[in-house]
């Protein structure tokens, strides 16, 4: 990508709305139901990497002996809500990587991070030391590639919305990485601003 992106002012409400499957409910709620849903889904012997943007979900999967095996990038900023946040995990992780990313935007250099991150198949977390992860969801999205021996899922936390035409519940997103949600990750860029 040639430009940063940033979200138009007047269409911040589309940004707001999960992705894909959102799992409703308090951290302790979603985090046992996420265990479940892949509990069953591993039984038929499927291989599968988890991607993680957010401090909150990156504790609560790295804290679950079931599902943090499976973590392959966790994208943090060690803040929650403003609010400092230290996740204490840095030694289950291969490398950690410093990045920078404006607070409602999506830095050019991600698209090539992320590509690095992931064909190094080393177990990474990015730490943003500037700006925030938000929005970096998108060309993780993006990136992640689309194997038939590996099914790749995303994770990120839902806030709970109640300012846009409907309410959303917080809880966890679970994107299963497909080429139809790539469609709809492009349909969601092409929308934000160049920069």
């Amino acid at each position: 990508m040639d430009y940063n992106l940033s979200i138009p002012l007047d269409k911040r409400h589309l940004f707001a709305e999960p992705l894909d499957i959102l799992i409703a409910g308090s951290r302790e709620e979603t985090i046992v139901q996420v265990e479940n849903i892949f509990k069953d889904y591993l039984k038929s012997g499927a291989n599968v990497n988890f991607y993680i943007v957010g401090d909150i979900v990156a504790k609560d999967f790295l804290s679950n002996q079931f599902l943090k095996p499976y973590i392959k990038v966790c994208i943090i900023d060690e803040k929650t809500q403003r609010t400092h946040f230290n996740l204490e995990f840095e030694d289950f992780f291969e490398q950690i990587v410093e990045f920078q990313n404006p607070e409602g935007t999506i830095n050019k250099d991600c698209w090539e991070l992320f590509s690095g991150v992931i064909k190094s198949k080393k177990r990474t977390c990015i730490k943003i030391t500037e700006g925030e992860e938000d929005l970096l969801i998108l060309p993780l999205v993006l990136e992640i590639p689309i194997l038939e021996e590996v099914k790749n899922f995303a994770f990120y936390g839902q806030p709970p919305i109640t300012d846009s035409n409907f309410i959303i519940p917080e809880g966890i997103v679970i994107i299963d990485v497909d080429k139809n949600i790539q469609e709809k990750v492009k349909k969601v860029i092409s929308i934000m601003e160049k920069y």
